[in-house]
């Protein structure tokens, strides 16, 4: 089965994706019948150095995302993973050529059809007079064994852009820029692994991995890698590709030690979340740093890809100063990302926070309750929330993004742990406070601003006195405020219900000899009644209100949650026969 692609045509998809570049880019021209684009000021270059560079489509942003002063002069472009025809390479030069430029280098990928279609074209342009040379570029650091072909041409050739465009732009002469690319590409090296394969529009994937599976040293066209290696943590594989670059068996490897100053690009292979992309790119600094390498410049982002592969590219490059001068000079490419012009290593990257303002003593008053009590209490709601963890979830992927049960358990470890540290404070305010506190940090979602803004309102009515009506207002102050900042109201299908239908019963404690127990019973089961009617109501706010309530013929998680909260409360009072 092919897979789905957002094309047209899979015919003219290359065309038309560096047609869209060129139209959102007016810096960029199109040679006309040639799938070639240029710099739309080529004039400017009269008396310097043109770069050309290209191959198959697919790599984006690579190769036309890095056409800009300071960096490539154009790029041609063969179909998806197809090198391009020689007969476009060769209008490309002409074009250069003809706005006065004083020589043509170009870069070009190690692999055979590129070499091929490129040196055809510049032995061509070459008996037309104009004055080409070109370079090979072999960055894969993925072979032990030396290959007769040698190393293929990986993401490390966008630095070669880099250097060649900001010598170029400095009036360098055509001989001394390849001189000084090809001692680059000696010093760099590059190696991939990806989750899964990518495909070609309007064919299959190119290679199958099991779901335990990954693929290491592969290259950026789908083709299949050095070995497969078993699933593992982003820590394991990032330390597993800097072991395989840099070994000393390794005839590809980069001679990279401790003490060395490198270059390093995390390359997303087109199909990695942008989460996962930032964890390797920390994982690698921090493995680096930790051999003692110094990592003068960090690229993180999508440089090469391989369409939709799901996976990365490290590489790594040595510099001295002369070089970082020449990654860190100007450019207008639109794919060259802003880097900071100083080192990675070295920086402090934390500051301490900001200390808590001391807490106001609170006044004594009748109604305090003890520390072990209040344990008591919280543990049995931590128990119960553990216990709904996966029912809460079932709920939750009706309408949400099924976690409401591990975000509830999240809070019940945080408050568990919490426990551990020492005895809960017996003030009521700040008992809330602290909770508040917590579950804003450690549970997360919008379940855990919501119970963070209860119970932040609802302490401040309980600093001056705890008796049942402060109880009760400090109910009121939590629920408006749940409702100022959430925008739900009774009736939305949402935790509110279960809290507003407990509130109102809960009123009954403002009236003098209220019973502690009589009017708690109460409120719980209408809690538990309004949880159970939310099924049958029409979501008006939350995630839910997003699906048509002709799917949502369950509860609502939270409501149901918020229930279950209050029914482990008064069972835990109950128990202690307060």
């Amino acid at each position: 089965m092919t897979s789905k692609k957002l094309v047209n045509t899979v015919a003219g998809c290359a065309d038309e994706a560096l047609a869209g570049l060129v139209a959102c880019n007016p810096s960029l021209q199109l040679l006309h019948g040639h799938r070639v684009a240029l710099r739309s000021d080529l004039e400017s270059l009269k008396g310097r150095v043109a770069l050309l560079s290209g191959g198959g489509s697919g790599h984006e942003p690579a190769h036309a995302g890095f056409i800009g002063k300071g960096m490539l002069t154009g790029v041609i472009a063969g179909a998806v993973f197809t090198s391009p025809a020689v007969g476009s390479i060769l209008a490309a030069i002409r074009a250069v050529a003809q706005a006065g430029t004083v020589g043509t280098l170009l870069i070009v990928k190690n692999y055979t059809g590129d070499r091929l279609n490129f040196g055809l074209a510049r032995e061509q342009a070459r008996a037309e007079g104009i004055p080409v040379e070109m370079v090979v570029i072999g960055d894969d650091s993925a072979f032990t064994v030396l290959k007769k072909v040698g190393r293929r041409g990986l993401c490390g050739t966008v630095l070669i852009h880099k250097v060649a465009g900001a010598l170029a732009e400095a009036g360098v002469g055509l001989e001394e820029i390849i001189n000084r690319v090809s001692a680059v590409a000696k010093a760099m090296g590059t190696l991939g692994v990806s989750l899964s394969s990518c495909s070609i529009p309007g064919s299959r994937p190119t290679f199958e991995l099991s779901p335990d599976e990954v693929e290491l040293g592969l290259g950026i066209h789908g083709e299949a890698g050095v070995r497969r290696i078993k699933m593992a943590s982003a820590n394991e594989i990032v330390t597993l590709m800097l072991d395989h670059m840099t070994a000393s068996s390794n005839v590809s490897r980069v001679p990279v030690q401790s003490g060395s100053s490198v270059v390093l690009m995390v390359n997303n292979l087109g199909g990695l979340s942008f989460l996962e992309l930032g964890i390797i790119a920390d994982a690698a600094v921090r493995t680096l740093e930790g051999r003692g390498v110094k990592i003068a410049r960090a690229l993180v982002g999508t440089f090469m890809s391989a369409l939709e592969m799901p996976g990365i590219s490290l590489t790594l490059l040595l510099v001295d100063e002369p070089l970082l001068k020449l990654i860190d000079a100007e450019t207008t490419a639109s794919a060259w990302p802003n880097v900071a012009k100083v080192s990675v290593t070295g920086r402090k990257r934390s500051r301490a926070a900001p200390a808590e303002p001391l807490e106001a003593p609170v006044s004594t008053v009748a109604g305090g309750l003890t520390s072990k009590r209040v344990m008591l209490v919280l543990e049995r709601v931590c128990t119960t929330l553990l216990g709904l963890e996966e029912h809460l979830n079932a709920l939750d992927r009706a309408a949400g993004d099924g976690d409401c049960g591990t975000t509830h358990s999240r809070a019940a470890r945080a408050i568990h742990g919490w426990l551990k540290e020492g005895p809960p404070p017996a003030s009521p305010a700040q008992l809330l406070s602290k909770l508040s506190l917590l579950l804003l940090e450690k549970m997360g979602g919008s379940s855990g601003a919501l119970y963070g803004l209860f119970l932040t309102a609802a302490a401040q009515p309980l600093k001056a006195k705890t008796d049942l009506p402060a109880w009760c207002a400090a109910m009121d102050a939590g629920l408006e405020a749940m409702q100022k900042y959430g925008k739900a109201a009774p009736g939305d299908r949402t935790m509110l219900d279960s809290l507003w239908a407990a509130g109102q019963e809960l009123q009954a404690w403002k009236s003098p000899g209220a019973n502690l127990f009589q009017v708690l019973t109460k409120a719980v089961q209408s809690a538990e009644a309004a949880a159970e009617a939310t099924k049958n109501m029409e979501a008006g706010a939350g995630r839910a209100s997003y699906i048509s309530s002709a799917r949502l013929d369950q509860p609502d998680p939270g409501a149901v949650a918020a229930a279950a909260i209050l029914r482990a409360i008064l069972e835990a009072l109950q128990g202690q026969g307060v």
